[in-house]
């Protein structure tokens, strides 16, 4: 039965709740997002667009801005101290089954402002800034969000309710929505940088990884900066970790002799590895961090929230036009949460697993595994594959 009139009301205006509403207004779906900030956040946090994810934005309109103001990295490579470059990887191995066959690296406050300036020609769309969902109500006919705006509380209706309110999501709170996983021990600093890491190291590519049992860390190129990431020891307090001088300690890990750096920015923050119980409940759902959090190694957060939006709202809309029963929309948990354990969840931790290694044994292991499948053609397009998220989305599309 069509909900004509009602609108679809969306927590969050990240870019995992704006492609939701991006892909709901061009079917005539009318939309309104709730956003908790005076404006779009600046952040730039995830920065890795995956060859599907970017597929999935061309067919909204926005791909092309995006890779406009981004860096086109084709390939990656997973290094150590001891080996050098232990293999490289090129996505052009996998051109026949995307269009983008690379990761894009660009911010994410870039693709949000894309959007919306894209979203605003649209009249089915509209958002609220200022605009923080504190409660959830629902039955079987309508979900109402109880928005603060200011001094006042006020309520919204619509025919289903999105939570992309990100990892503290209000939405899932006020459903009791268990957050089931693990926090890590260590914490990550990602630091800033325009030094010239290719001055220092041969053939580097934009994205690598760095083997080390005591410091593993990545060198990721976004924009005219290298973005570092460090494991930070359970010791080290958060003030330390935040001090200057403690992320120049860390980088002068990198290069023997250089111990003096130009530091753009520096972000402090908890890793986690978390599933929601359930990513629907009544007429709510929950996507992205609001459903699953893990760590940043393969760049898989964002991303798959972007793929939970698509997943979710291709079915929401035909439900909401009368072309689909109600009972389409379950599909969306049974696809989407099953995924993110066995692929996204599974992934990241494996990365991360592989690079801290600290047995000499585990370390040999993990560079015959690489080197194993670099070699073979068959295992390195499956890989590629993997990382990509190809993988999984097909194993969605298998689960029915």
């Amino acid at each position: 039965m069509s909900k004509g009139g009602q609108r679809i009301l969306i927590a969050g205006a990240g870019p995992v709740g704006l492609v939701a509403a991006a892909h709901l207004v061009r079917q005539g779906v009318p939309v309104t997002v709730l956003e908790s900030g005076s404006e779009l956040s600046t952040e730039s946090r995830a920065s890795t667009f995956h060859p599907p994810t970017l597929d999935m934005l061309h067919e909204i309109g926005a791909a092309e801005p995006l890779i406009a103001q981004g860096l086109i990295a084709p390939k990656l490579q997973y290094r150590s101290k001891r080996d050098g470059v232990i293999a490289q990887f090129d996505f052009g191995d996998i051109a026949d089954l995307t269009g983008h066959p690379y990761r894009l690296q660009a911010e994410q406050f870039k693709l949000t402002r894309i959007l919306l300036d894209q979203l605003q020609k649209f009249p089915e769309f509209e958002i609220e800034f200022d605009a923080a969902v504190e409660h959830v109500e629902q039955d079987e006919n309508a979900v109402n969000a109880h928005v603060r705006r200011g001094a006042s509380l006020e309520t919204r209706s619509g025919a289903w309710l999105i939570g992309a309110d990100g990892a503290r999501s209000v939405v899932r709170n006020a459903l009791n929505i268990e957050f089931e996983g693990f926090t890590w021990p260590e914490r990550f600093l990602v630091v800033s940088t325009p030094f010239d890491y290719d001055q220092v190291f041969p053939d580097l590519v934009s994205v690598n990884y760095f083997a080390d049992p005591v410091c593993w860390h990545f060198l990721l190129r976004v924009g005219d900066v290298w973005r570092v990431m460090f494991p930070i020891p359970a010791d080290v307090s958060d003030d330390d970790a935040r001090k200057p001088e403690f992320a120049q300690g860390m980088l002068s890990r990198i290069v023997p002799g250089v111990d003096r750096y130009e530091i753009r920015h520096t972000t402090l923050y908890r890793v986690h590895q978390r599933v929601a119980k359930t990513f629907r409940s009544g007429r709510t759902f929950l996507v992205g961090d609001a459903a699953h959090i893990n760590n940043p190694l393969g760049g898989m957060g964002m991303n798959g929230g972007i793929h939970d939006s698509i997943n979710l709202s291709q079915r929401l809309a035909a439900v909401w036009k009368g072309n689909a029963p109600d009972k389409e929309l379950d599909r969306y948990d049974l696809q989407r949460r099953q995924v993110t354990l066995e692929y996204v969840q599974a992934q990241t931790i494996q990365n991360k697993r592989d690079l801290e290694a600290a047995d000499e044994a585990a370390q040999n292991e993990f560079r015959d595994r690489l080197r194993h499948t670099r070699d073979e053609p068959d295992l390195r397009r499956t890989y590629l594959q993997r990382i990509a998220m190809i993988s999984s989305l097909r194993r969605a599309a298998e689960l029915g």
